[in-house]
C-alpha cells in the first residue's frame, strides 16, 4: 500500500495521516515498554518471593506411613500441609521414610537413618485412634516436642461420607498441619478459629476445601519464632561439635 502524497492530497490531509501514523507508532512503543516493565516487575516479584522462601525458617518432617495410603495420596496431603504451613511463614522439607528395610540401607545413603536434629519433626500416619493420654482429637495427636500422629482412616471416612475421594488428601493435609502446629505452638494451643480449632464440623471442612483453614496471624508469628529457635539450637550444637564439645541430638521413640 502506498502512503505518499497523491496529486489530489492536500498538505492538511497529509499532516493528518502523518499524525495518525505517529500516534499509532507511539502507542505501540508505549505498549512494548509497558510489557517490558511488566515482565521486569514479574521477574523482580519472583526473585523477591524466592528470597522470602529462602529466608523463611525451615523444619524437616520425616514421614512414617503405617497405613494403606498410597504415596500419591500422601504426597498430595504433604503438599496441602506444606501450603498451610507456608502461609504461616514456614518452609517445610518432607522426607518420606519407609518403615521396613531401613537397616539394609547405608546410613550415608539415607537421611531417614540420620540422628534427629532440633528442627526435625517425626510424622506418623496411623490407621485408627488409640486410647492414650496424648489424645488430641479424633484426627490425631502430638507428643511434644517432635512427634505428631494423624489418623488416615478418619480422614478417609470423612471424605467418603460426601462421596468425594478428592477431599481425603486435603483433609489429611489440614490434619497434618494441625498436629505439626501443636508441636511448634506448644501445649494448649487450640484456638477458636483457623486450623487449630479442636472440633471440625461442616463449616471447618468447607473452609478446608476452600483452602482458607489456616493459622492465625499470631499463631504464624509464634510458629516462625519456634522454628527459628530450633534452628539456632542446631547451629549452636554444630558449633560445639566443631569446637570439640558434645551435643546430644534430639531423639524419639
Amino acid at each position: 500500500m502506498k502512503t505518499g502524497i497523491t496529486k489530489g492530497d492536500s498538505p492538511a490531509r497529509h499532516n493528518l495521516w502523518r499524525n495518525c501514523f505517529l500516534g499509532i507508532r507511539f502507542k505501540l512503543s508505549f505498549a512494548l515498554v509497558a510489557c517490558w516493565l511488566g515482565a521486569l516487575g514479574s521477574v523482580t516479584t519472583v526473585a523477591a518471593l524466592a528470597r522470602m522462601t529462602e529466608a523463611s525458617p525451615t523444619v524437616r518432617i520425616r514421614v512414617n506411613n503405617y497405613t494403606q495410603a498410597s504415596p500419591l495420596m500422601l504426597a498430595k496431603a504433604e503438599r496441602e500441609a506444606g501450603r498451610i504451613l507456608g502461609e504461616a511463614g514456614l518452609r517445610v522439607v518432607w522426607l518420606d521414610c519407609p518403615i521396613t528395610h531401613l537397616e539394609s540401607v547405608h546410613v550415608q545413603q539415607n537421611l531417614c537413618l540420620e540422628a534427629l536434629q532440633a528442627p526435625d519433626i517425626v510424622l506418623r500416619v496411623l490407621l485408627e485412634p488409640t486410647h492414650n493420654r496424648f489424645q488430641d482429637t479424633v484426627y490425631g495427636f502430638a507428643v511434644l516436642p517432635i512427634v505428631a500422629s494423624v489418623y488416615f482412616n478418619h480422614a478417609l471416612r470423612t471424605g467418603k461420607r460426601d462421596n468425594a475421594d478428592f477431599e481425603v488428601p486435603i483433609i489429611l493435609g489440614c490434619v497434618i498441619a494441625h498436629e505439626v502446629g501443636h508441636l511448634l505452638l506448644g501445649s494448649n494451643s487450640h484456638s477458636a478459629s483457623g486450623v487449630m480449632q479442636p472440633l471440625w464440623e461442616r463449616k471447618q471442612l468447607r473452609q478446608a476445601m476452600m483452602g482458607v483453614l489456616l493459622f492465625t496471624k499470631e499463631q504464624s508469628e509464634r510458629i516462625q519464632a519456634e522454628a527459628e529457635r530450633r534452628s539456632s539450637v542446631e547451629a549452636v550444637g554444630l558449633k560445639d561439635q566443631r569446637a570439640g564439645g558434645f551435643h546430644q541430638p534430639v531423639s524419639a521413640e
